[in-house]
């Protein structure tokens, strides 16, 4: 893992068993414990040392101004940055009046294990001071999934050889001092003291700060309670300042003997409530866990899981890493997206503050998928988000002359943070990836009153962006031009197969859904000749094509640019958006990620079985994979068209994304798209997944190294499970109505009752194709 000699392989349990402080920050991103509305770094219990201090909570940013050489119109003006909201998480200890550092002494034992059954980080370090005098302490902590403004600490200190004084000190802290970011641009930019105090208290065993940005005029609440037991004399006294909220406990352990405490920690934040009304929001939360106390909120927490791992779990024999991989994927996607409630998922989840605590196009494409089969309650809510931020949408499209709504590319709020135009307003197909989530969710569930409610305003705003972006020629065609695929080294294009594709689909979309609800459509303003425009527009949408090479153009013109100089690009060149200027990149055939072999993914029924091949073959030496979304949809076709192996060492890159720190930025974040690709790569590659709006299709294959893959999937209101191995495969209805798939084309009709095994016809082997010198994936052993 991050250090092999450290990190243990389990298939349920991230488990540390030595700590190193040059991958503390990164360890802090791995065992992060998040919600999807509350979030904590994996920080030590005493908060020192640490790699990057992080408390989130989704939604809470501030606002900095975006500075520009020269300014341009449709630039934004201001950016959004996710901040390091008040740290419920620190409990600082003393023994013997030596602080409890372990830069210091000697640390005799070390271990943190992230259940991801339970849901709780447990840690257990024994310590031997300077003076030499030993303690074991012990720590689990949670943030709840069922009582959503929740987390909690237990902690433990034992005397182990000797009589001790120890004090312990539990805090609230706001405005901690972050290290120094810069370099990457990637990385968060950090605020100094974005938190302006409002009020304080501490009475008896309970804390409260509150807190307000300075230009985002966001208020932040936190309250903590607390349960002591320990040998008498025990003794606690709690004082408050305008960041720092205290509760000191004090006692005399003899061997053996544990001084505990309980930590229950409330957040709370608003735009638009008054601070008694904040104030009144967090204490309520902090009572209603108080009632349920430490235990019942851990009991809570597994069985709340345990339904999740029944719906969810993916099952790898074969290769431990990647069963234990997956399972921290879904784990990790599920926190990103469990409680955030019509909020964004940000593309770190709340595991640490890189891209800025931006959401991206990366959630509808990468992270919805997954959730829409295994918790699609989450989805629903994630595209009411997108739902709300439309009077933002709307008027940016206007600003950009445009009719509809135009979705930002990157950010927390609603309104475009990104600075840079080419990579940012330019790559509109963030729209389409919205609409094809919404048409995805719908498929998948069969919500009536969400398609009514949500998915027709979603769907005809964005039909109306593509039908006003694009234009017919004077052959009927239609076009889109000047745009950013998936691609961000391939900039301003023409015709962007992959944008075409998706708006295609977005615009048809649009115009079954208004038939469907003409009274919806109607008080949008929609009529039949508008509603035929986009049938038109999608009709007649224009793929490129090179005839003589005989594959699919990324747009129009690209076969036709100069190849990259691959052979003189050194290793340590990459990522080339860090060491060449983007005016190189954007004239040369070099691929960022995946992007048309995105396109044959999600858009596979445009391709022949042949096309797809062939694009693959073409593309697969011109893509450096200098994004990490990059993996997992090249491990999908890869094994599609027949390579297997190649499919295999690109799954493996996905889910060990940050597990080995492929990237070398898990230290700001996890990856939670790549986390995603995960299931992607195994489910809709291996699995051979695919489902459109009245079918459901299955075509099977393993590589030889896996001997079976298991997995469920949830449609409407149908559990149902897959079963792999190199040979067969067995469908079987776990719950609901019987249902018609198809196995290699075939239907077949599936029943709790009535499982069927189908045979995996032998697969026909392709010449494996090249990669870019030194950017082929590291093999599986």
């Amino acid at each position: 893992m991050i250090t092999d000699s450290s990190y243990a392989v389990d298939p349920w349990l991230m488990r540390e068993t030595e700590l190193h402080l040059d991958v503390l920050p990164q360890s802090e991103s791995v065992f992060a414990l998040s919600n999807g509305h509350v979030g904590w770094r994996a920080n030590l219990d005493e908060g020192e040392p640490h790699g990057l201090p992080g408390s989130y909570l989704n939604g809470v940013y501030e606002r900095r101004p975006l500075p520009y050489a020269e300014a341009g119109y449709g630039y934004p003006e201001a950016g959004q940055t996710m901040i390091n909201v008040t740290n419920g998480k620190i409990i600082r200890l003393l023994v013997d009046d030596e602080p409890f550092d372990l830069r210091y002494g000697r640390l005799r034992s070390h271990e943190r294990v992230l259940d991801l059954r339970g849901g709780v980080l447990h840690r257990s370090c024994e310590w031997t001071s300077p003076s030499g005098t030993s303690v074991r302490v012990r720590s689990t902590r949670l943030v709840s999934l069922t009582q959503r403004a929740i987390a909690a600490i237990a902690y433990e200190v034992e005397a182990l050889d000797a009589t001790i004084r120890v004090v312990v000190q539990s805090e609230l802290v706001a405005n901690e001092q972050l290290p120094s970011l810069a370099g990457d641009p990637r990385v968060a930019q950090a605020l100094e003291s974005p938190l302006l105090p409002e009020e304080n208290d501490a009475s008896g065993n309970r804390l409260r700060l509150i807190h307000c940005t300075d230009a985002s005029r966001l208020r932040v609440a936190a309250a903590a309670d607390h349960l002591i037991t320990g040998p008498p004399p025990t003794r606690h006294s709690s004082e408050s300042s305008d960041d720092v909220a205290r509760l000191t406990v004090t006692s005399v352990l003899e061997p053996g003997q544990i001084l505990r405490l309980e930590k229950l920690v409330a957040y709370g934040w608003s735009s638009v409530r008054s601070l008694p009304a904040v104030r009144d929001q967090v204490e309520a939360a902090l009572a209603g866990a108080t009632s349920t106390g430490w235990r019942g909120l851990v009991h809570q927490q597994r069985a709340w899981l345990e339904d999740f791992w029944d719906r969810a779990d993916v099952e790898v024999e074969g290769d431990a890493e990647i069963q234990q991989a997956v399972r921290f994927a879904l784990f990790h996607v599920l926190q990103a997206g469990a409680r955030a409630e019509e909020r964004a998922i940000p593309a770190k989840g709340l595991t640490g503050s890189g891209y800025d605590g931006h959401s991206f196009w990366d959630t509808d494409t990468f992270v919805l998928p997954l959730l829409t089969y295994t918790f699609p309650e989450s989805v629903a809510e994630a595209l009411r988000w997108r739902q709300s931020t439309l009077t933002a949408a709307r008027d940016r499209a206007r600003q950009l002359g445009h009719e509809g709504a135009a979705f930002p590319w990157r950010t927390i709020e609603g309104s475009e943070c990104s600075a840079y135009w080419p990579a940012g307003t330019a790559a509109f197909h963030v729209n389409a990836d919205v609409a094809d989530a919404v048409v995805r969710y719908v498929a998948a569930t069969g919500d009536e009153e969400f398609e009514r409610e949500t998915a027709v305003e979603l769907l005809v705003e964005t039909a109306r962006l593509w039908r006003s972006l694009g234009h017919h020629d004077h052959h009927g065609r239609f076009h889109i031009d000047g745009v950013t695929g998936p691609d961000e080294y391939s900039a301003l294009g023409d015709d962007n197969v992959y944008t075409n594709l998706m708006a295609q689909s977005n615009l048809r979309a649009a115009a079954d859904v208004v038939e469907r609800h003409p009274a919806k459509g109607a008080a949008l303003g929609v009529d039949d000749e508008e509603a035929a425009a986009w049938r038109d527009a999608a009709e007649s949408m224009t793929i490129p094509y090179n005839k003589s090479l005989d594959v699919h153009e990324q747009h129009t013109g690209f076969t036709g640019h100069q190849e990259w100089d691959f052979q003189n690009t050194r290793p340590d060149d990459y990522p080339l958006m860090l060491h060449f200027p983007y005016f190189e990149l954007y004239r040369r055939q070099v691929i960022k990620q995946a992007d048309l072999v995105l396109a044959m993914y999600l858009r596979g029924e445009c391709f022949t079985e042949d096309q797809k091949a062939r694009n693959f073959a073409y593309y697969e030496p011109l893509t450096v994979r200098d994004s990490s979304l990059s993996a997992c949809c090249q491990a999908v076709i890869a094994a599609e068209v027949g390579h297997l192996r190649l499919a295999y060492d690109y799954l493996g890159e996905a889910a060990l994304m940050d597990l080995k720190d492929l990237e070398h930025n898990t230290r700001d974040g996890l990856h939670i798209a790549s986390l995603a690709g995960t299931w992607i790569a195994l489910v809709a590659g291996f699995g051979g997944m695919r489902h459109f709006a009245d079918s459901l299709e299955f075509a099977p294959k393993l590589p030889e190294k896996l001997a079976r893959l298991a997995f469920t999937v949830q449609v409407l209101r149908r559990r149902l499970r897959v079963e792999i191995t190199n040979t067969s495969v067995i469908y079987s209805l776990i719950e609901g109505a019987p249902m018609e798939i198809r196995h290699y084309g075939r239907a077949i009709t599936v029943s709790d009752k009535a499982p069927k095994t189908c045979e995996i016809p032998d697969q026909t082997a392709r010449p494996e194709p090249r990669q870019p010198p030194g950017r082929r994936p590291d093999r599986r052993a």
